[in-house]
C-alpha cells in the first residue's frame, strides 16, 4: 500500500475493502484502503488506472445514502470534489470505520494536544503484522467511548469486555435480560429494553463476589455484594469462571479507600478484595452515596471556607418550615417522600437501580433537599470526587494568587453571575465562585474559562459544596457537553447544527422561515451554553437542569423544539430577527415553576422585556411533558451520529474562517493573489499537520494551540520548510536546493525559535516570485550573508560572520539591525549617547522608564524601525570573497535546468570574473593607501573612532558632489587620494553592527553610493579596465577585512550589492532569467500531488521544482 500510494513509513493501514468508485456514471471496481490519515482507492481495469488519495482532515462531508443512481453508497465530499463508493460487502462496518478515522482527524484540527495524547491508541506499541490490529484498537476506542457515555464514567475508564446475562430485579421480581460490562473500576449492566434497568457497581464498593449454585431455573448465577448492604444477582453467564477471574484481577488492583466488610467468607466464594490497604475513614460512613453526612467529606475541601460544607442555597434561604408554605410545602414534602420510597425499593447512591420510574420522578422535579445529591449521581461526578480525595483543595492552593488571561476574565464576570440571587450579592458566594472557576481553569488550561461557565457554576454552587460544584463542572465541560466551553464553542455550534436539522425534520413549515430570519444561530448558543439558565426564570430552568443531568443533551434539544412549536404561529408572522427574538424571549420569561418552594428570584430579562401585556404563563412541567410527548423519538445514539456529521461541517467552516483571516493578515504588497495565498495556506497547513502524524520528534511544530491568533496556529520547522521550498521555489538548484532552503529559513526566522509562520513563509516565497530584477537579486544576495549563511556551510563562514559582527556582541543579524546601520545622518551624532542611556535605564530595571524623554526616544526608535523596513540597496552590507564564491556556486546550480543553460553559464562566468577583478583592484588600492596597519589596531582604537569619522564625513561631502564630473576624466585616482585615504581609514575602523563607527561609515558610504552606482551603470559600454577603474573607490570604501591567519580565502576582498547588480545588468540573458514571470499555481498543483500521493517519491518532485 505504501509503495502504491507513495506513503511514508509512518503511515499505518487500518483495513481495506473491495468496492466500486463511481467515476461519472461508470463504476470502477477496485480496493479502498483506509489508513490512519488517508482514504485511498486504487483500480486497474481494462488498461485504465484510477488512483485516489484524500486526507481525512480535508473531508467536509461523510454520509451513507441510497439513491437510484448510487445504490447504498458512501458519499465522501472534500472542498473541491464529491466521491461515491458503493458495492461493499459490509457497508455498515466500512462506514463505521470511516467515521472513526474522520472523527480522529477532526479532533486533530480541533485540539492537537488531545489528539497527541490519543494518538497512541491507533498506534500499538508492538508492531502488528495483522492488518486488522489497528482496526481492533479503533473498535475498542469506539466501544470505550460508548461505554463511558452510557454510564457517565470518568474519561480514563477502559472497557475490558462485555457479556450477555440476566439481572434479578427485586423491585418487580423479574430476571431482566441485558449486557454486563466490566472495566478496570466498574461493573455495569444495561437492559436490552432501553428504560428497563441500568446499574453501576464501582469495584471500590464491592465486598463479596460469590459463585452461587447453578440450577435449571438459575443457570450460572453470580452474586455481588456491596458495602451499602446491597446484593446483585446475575445469571445466565456464558463463561462464569473466566468472568470471576477478571473481576478478581481488577479487585486486586483496586485501591481500597475504605475498609469494607470483608470478614465472612465461604469456601465457594471468590472474593479477591482481600487486599488490605487501609485508608482514612473519611468516606466509609456511606461511600456509595452523596447523601452521607456532609461533614464526612469536609476533609477533601478547603477547611477554612464556610461554603465547603454545604450549598449556598441552605446558607441564604430562610429556613421556614414546610407547613408554613401551604400547598407548595405539601407538594415538596410529597416529592421528598416519593424519592425516599424509591430509594428504599431501588437503592440509594451509586448502586441504585435506574429505571423508567427514576426518569418519571426526575421529570416531576427533584426536591430542593436532594437536588445536589442526585445531580452528583446522575452526572457521574460523584465517582470522580470519591476517587480523587483532596484534588480540589490542592488545585485551589496551587491556583490561588496565580494570574492568567482566564483569571482576568473570571474576575470580570464574577459579579455578572446571577446578580439577582442573594447568594451572589456578597463576598461569600463570589469568593466560592472565584475559587471553583479558577481551579477548573488551572485543571484544564485548554478550556480555561469561557463565558457562560460562570452562570452554570453559580447554580451548581447553590446546591452543592465547592468541591461538588467543581466536579459537576468537570462532568459538564469534559463529558456531558464536549467542546462547548472552548475558545471557539465548537460543541455548541455542533449542537446548533443538530437543532437546525431537527427543526427541518420535526417542524418543516417553520424551518425555512427560521433560516430566513437567521434566528436559530442566535437562540441556540444562549439556550444551550447556559442550559436555559440565562433565558428562563431560575426556578424553572433548574428543573430542565435536573432532566439534563439524567438524560443529557437530548432534553435541551427537546425543550428547544417544544418552545419553537409552541410559538409557531407568531414566528411565522415575524418580519425580522429582532422581532422573533423578542417574542421568544418574552415567552421564556413567563415559563414558571408553580411548585417551587424557594422565594421567587426576579429575572432581570423578564423585568426588561415584560411590556404592557405579558403573555400567558407557561408551566415548566407542562412544557417538559409536551417536549417528551412530541419529540421523545430522539435517541442518544442518533444524536451522536448527527454530532459527527455536524462536527465535520463546523470544524471545516472554522478552518475556512481561519484561512480567510490569515490571508487578510498578509500585506497587500506581497504580490500573490487571494486565490494563490489560499492555496499556499492549504499546502502550508498540510505540511504542519503531517508533522503531527508522521514526525514524532517534531513536538514544537506539531503542537498547535487553538487559543493563539490564527496566524500563529500553524508553523513549520526547518526540515518541513526544506520540503516545501524544494517543490515551490522558482530557483531550482538541484542538489544545492536544500542548502538554499536552509539559508532562506534562517533568514525568515526572525525570532530564532526554529519555527516560521505562514506570513514569514509567504514573505520568502514572494521575494522569489515577485518584484523586479533588483528585488530578486536582493533576496539572493541576503541568502549569502549571515544569518542566512551558517557556519557549517563553508569552511570559513565563522570568520565571515565575524566580518559582519565585529565589535558588536549583542547583534547577530545584519538584517535585523537595519535600524542601527542605516539611520539618517542627522540622528547619528546624538543616537549613541541616547542608546547608552536607554540601555542603562533598562539594565537598572527601567527605573526612569516613565519619564517623557524616554517615551520620545522609544517613539523615535519605533519610527526609525518602520522606516528601516523600506530597505534600499544602499543598506545592504558588503560581501566578502567567501560569501561571493557561495553566491556564484548557487547561480551555477540555478541555471543547470534552464533551456538557455549554456548562455547563462557564459554570462555568469563573465560577470563573476569581472567582479573578482573589481574586488582585487579594490584590495590593492586599500593596501596601497596603508589600510593594513590601521586594521590591526581596530579594536584598540575603537573608542575614539567617532571623532575622526565625523571630520572625514564633513571633508568628504564637497568632493562627493563633484565626483561625477571628476569621473568623466577617466583615471583620476591619484588626484582624489587625500579624501580616499580618509574614507579608507574610516572604513577600516571596523564594520561591526551597531558600533558608532559602523553607523558613520555606512552613512558615509551611502553619500558616495549614489555617485558610484551612477558611474558604473553609465559606463556599461566601457572596457572592463575602465569599469574596474571606476569602481575602485566603491570597492575601497566598504572594505573592512578581519585579520585571519592561515586562511585560503582572501578576507581583504569585498564587493557591494550595487556592483553585483551593475555587472549583471550588462548581461541581457541574466536580466531575462530574473525578470521572467513564474506561475506559483502550477507549483502548488505539483506540490499537492507530491503531498497527497507521492509523499516520499523524489522522482515526482523534479518536475515540480524545475524552473
Amino acid at each position: 500500500m505504501r509503495k502504491q500510494f507513495g506513503m511514508p513509513e509512518g503511515e499505518k493501514l487500518v483495513n481495506y475493502y473491495s468496492c466500486s468508485y463511481w467515476k461519472g456514471r461508470v463504476p470502477r471496481q477496485g480496493w479502498l484502503y483506509l489508513t490512519v490519515n488517508h482514504l485511498c482507492f486504487y483500480s486497474f481495469l481494462l488498461g485504465k488506472e484510477v488512483s485516489l488519495v484524500v486526507q481525512w482532515v480535508d473531508i467536509t462531508r461523510l454520509e451513507k445514502n441510497a439513491t437510484l443512481l448510487f445504490p447504498e453508497s458512501i458519499r465522501v465530499d472534500t472542498r473541491d470534489q464529491e466521491l461515491f463508493f458503493s458495492m461493499f460487502l459490509n457497508i455498515g462496518e466500512t462506514f463505521k470505520l470511516m467515521e472513526q478515522l474522520a472523527n480522529l482527524a477532526m479532533r486533530q484540527l480541533l485540539d492537537s494536544e488531545g489528539f497527541l495524547e490519543d494518538k497512541a491508541l491507533p498506534r500499538p506499541i508492538r508492531p502488528h503484522r495483522n492488518i486488522s490490529a489497528l482496526k481492533r484498537d479503533l473498535d475498542a476506542r469506539a466501544k470505550n467511548e460508548c461505554y463511558r457515555a452510557t454510564f457517565r464514567l470518568p474519561r480514563d475508564e477502559r472497557l475490558d469486555g462485555h457479556t450477555s446475562c440476566t439481572l434479578w430485579t427485586p423491585f418487580n421480581k423479574l430476571h431482566i435480560p441485558g449486557q454486563m460490562f466490566i472495566s478496570n473500576n466498574y461493573i455495569c449492566f444495561a437492559s436490552k429494553e432501553e428504560d428497563a434497568c441500568h446499574l453501576i457497581i464501582p469495584l471500590r464498593e464491592v465486598t463479596i463476589v460469590e459463585k452461587a449454585d447453578s440450577s435449571s431455573v438459575l443457570p450460572s448465577p453470580l452474586s455481588i455484594s456491596t458495602k451499602s448492604k446491597m446484593t446483585f444477582l446475575f445469571a445466565n453467564l456464558k463463561d462464569r469462571d473466566f468472568l470471576v477471574q477478571r473481576i478478581s484481577d481488577f479487585l486486586q488492583k483496586t485501591p481500597s479507600k475504605q475498609p469494607g466488610s470483608i470478614g465472612s467468607r465461604k469456601a465457594s466464594v471468590v472474593d479477591p478484595s482481600t487486599e488490605s490497604s487501609p485508608a482514612p475513614q473519611e468516606v466509609s460512613e456511606q461511600p456509595a452515596s452523596p447523601a452521607s453526612p456532609l461533614s464526612s467529606r469536609q476533609s477533601f475541601c478547603v477547611q477554612e471556607v464556610p461554603t465547603a460544607s454545604q450549598g449556598l442555597l441552605k446558607l441564604f434561604q430562610k429556613n421556614s418550615p414546610m407547613e408554613d408554605l401551604g400547598a407548595k410545602g405539601a407538594k415538596e414534602k410529597m416529592k421528598e417522600e416519593s424519592w425516599h420510597i424509591h430509594f428504599f425499593e431501588y437503592g440509594r447512591g451509586v448502586c441504585m437501580y435506574r429505571t423508567a420510574k427514576t426518569r418519571a420522578l426526575v421529570l416531576k422535579g427533584i426536591p430542593e433537599s436532594l437536588r445536589g445529591e442526585l445531580w452528583l449521581l446522575f452526572s457521574g461526578a460523584w465517582n470522580e470526587m470519591v476517587t480523587h480525595p483532596g484534588y480540589y483543595a490542592e488545585l485551589v492552593e496551587k491556583s490561588t494568587g496565580k494570574y492568567s488571561l482566564a483569571t482576568e476574565e473570571i474576575e470580570r464576570d464574577l459579579h455578572r453571575s446571577m446578580p439577582e440571587h442573594p447568594a451572589f450579592q456578597n463576598e461569600l458566594g463570589i469568593a466560592a465562585l472565584r475559587r471553583v472557576l479558577t481551579a477548573y481553569a488551572f485543571r484544564n488550561p485548554t478550556i480555561g474559562y469561557c463565558q457562560a461557565m460562570n452562570i452554570v457554576t453559580s447554580v451548581l454552587l447553590l446546591y452543592g459544596s465547592e468541591e461538588e460544584a467543581f466536579w459537576l463542572l468537570v462532568a459538564l465541560c469534559e463529558r456531558m457537553l464536549p467542546d462547548y466551553y472552548n475558545t471557539r464553542v465548537v460543541g455548541a455550534l455542533v449542537d446548533q447544527g443538530i437543532f437546525e436539522e431537527l427543526t427541518r425534520d420535526f417542524l418543516p413549515q417553520l424551518s425555512e422561515k427560521m433560516q430566513d430570519l437567521g434566528v436559530i444561530s442566535s437562540i441556540s448558543l444562549s439556550w444551550f451554553l447556559t442550559l436555559f439558565l440565562s433565558v428562563m426564570p431560575f426556578e424553572s430552568a433548574v428543573v430542565i437542569v435536573d432532566c439534563f443531568f439524567y438524560e443529557g443533551i437530548k432534553v435541551i434539544l427537546q425543550v428547544a423544539l417544544a418552545v419553537l412549536d409552541a410559538n409557531m404561529e407568531q414566528l411565522l408572522g415575524c418580519s425580522d430577527e429582532g422581532e422573533a427574538m423578542t417574542m421568544l424571549g418574552r415567552y421564556l420569561d413567563n415559563v414558571v415553576n408553580k411548585q417551587s418552594v424557594s422565594p421567587p428570584i426576579p429575572h432581570l430579562h423578564a423585568l426588561l422585556t415584560s411590556g404592557d401585556d405579558p403573555p400567558a404563563e407557561v408551566d415548566i412541567f407542562e412544557l417538559l411533558k409536551v417536549s417528551y410527548e412530541k419529540f421523545s423519538s430522539l435517541r442518544a445514539e442518533d444524536i451522536e451520529q448527527m454530532r459527527f456529521k455536524q462536527r465535520l461541517k463546523v470544524i471545516q467552516s472554522l478552518e475556512d474562517t481561519a484561512k480567510r483571516s490569515v490571508v487578510r493578515a498578509i500585506p497587500v504588497d506581497i504580490g500573490f493573489s487571494i486565490e494563490e495565498l489560499e492555496d499556499l495556506y492549504m499546502v502550508f497547513k498540510a505540511k504542519h499537520l503531517a508533522s503531527q502524524y508522521w514526525g514524532c520528534s517534531r513536538t514544537m511544530a506539531g503542537r498547535r494551540d487553538p487559543s493563539l491568533p490564527y496566524l500563529e496556529q500553524y508553523r513549520i520547522d526547518a526540515s518541513q520548510f526544506r520540503e516545501l521550498f524544494a517543490s515551490l521555489t522558482p530557483w531550482a538548484c538541484g542538489s544545492h536546493t536544500p542548502v538554499l532552503a536552509g539559508r532562506m529559513f534562517r533568514l525568515l526566522d526572525k525570532n530564532k525559535d526554529s519555527l516560521i509562520n505562514f506570513k514569514e513563509f509567504v514573505t520568502g516565497m514572494s521575494g522569489m516570485y515577485h518584484g523586479d530584477l533588483t528585488e530578486k537579486l536582493k533576496v539572493l544576495y541576503k541568502l549569502h550573508l549571515p544569518p542566512a549563511l551558517s557556519p557549517e556551510e563553508a569552511e570559513s563562514a565563522l570568520e565571515a560572520a565575524h566580518y559582519f559582527t565585529e565589535d558588536s556582541s549583542s547583534e547577530a543579524s545584519p538584517l535585523a539591525s537595519d535600524l542601527d546601520l542605516f539611520l539618517p545622518w542627522e540622528a547619528q551624532e546624538a543616537l549613541p549617547q541616547e542608546e547608552q542611556e536607554g540601555s542603562g535605564s533598562e539594565e537598572r530595571g527601567e527605573g526612569k522608564g516613565t519619564s517623557s524623554p524616554d517615551y520620545r526616544h522609544y517613539l523615535r526608535m519605533w519610527a526609525k524601525e518602520k522606516e528601516a523596513q523600506k530597505e534600499t540597496i544602499k543598506d545592504l552590507p558588503k560581501m566578502n570573497q567567501e560569501q561571493f564564491i557561495e553566491l556564484c556556486k548557487t547561480l551555477y546550480n540555478m541555471f543547470s535546468e534552464d533551456p538557455m543553460e549554456q548562455d547563462l553559464y557564459h554570462a555568469i562566468a563573465t560577470v563573476a570574473s569581472l567582479l573578482l577583478r573589481i574586488g582585487e583592484v579594490g584590495k590593492k588600492f586599500s593596501a596601497r593607501t596603508g589600510r593594513k596597519p590601521r586594521d590591526c589596531a581596530t579594536e584598540e582604537d575603537e573608542p575614539p573612532a567617532p571623532e575622526p569619522h565625523q571630520d572625514a564625513a564633513r571633508e568628504l561631502q564637497p568632493p562627493a558632489a563633484g565626483d561625477p564630473q571628476a569621473k568623466a576624466g577617466g583615471d583620476t585616482h591619484l588626484g582624489k587620494a587625500p579624501q580616499e585615504t580618509q574614507v579608507v581609514v574610516e572604513g577600516g575602523s571596523g564594520e561591526g553592527q551597531g558600533s558608532p563607527s559602523q553607523l558613520l561609515s555606512d552613512d558615509e558610504t551611502k553619500d558616495d553610493m549614489s555617485m558610484s552606482s551612477y558611474s558604473v551603470v553609465s559606463t556599461g559600454s566601457l572596457q572592463c579596465e575602465d569599469l574596474a577603474d571606476d569602481t575602485v573607490l566603491v570597492g575601497g570604501e566598504a572594505c573592512s577585512p578581519t585579520a585571519r591567519i592561515g586562511g585560503t580565502v582572501d578576507t581583504d576582498w569585498c564587493i557591494s550589492f550595487e556592483q553585483i547588480l551593475a555587472s549583471i545588468l550588462t548581461e541581457s540573458v541574466l536580466v531575462n532569467f530574473f525578470e521572467k514571470r513564474m506561475d506559483v499555481g502550477l507549483k502548488i498543483k505539483d506540490q499537492k500531488k507530491v503531498e497527497r500521493q507521492f509523499s516520499t517519491a523524489s522522482d515526482h518532485e523534479q518536475p515540480g521544482v524545475s524552473g
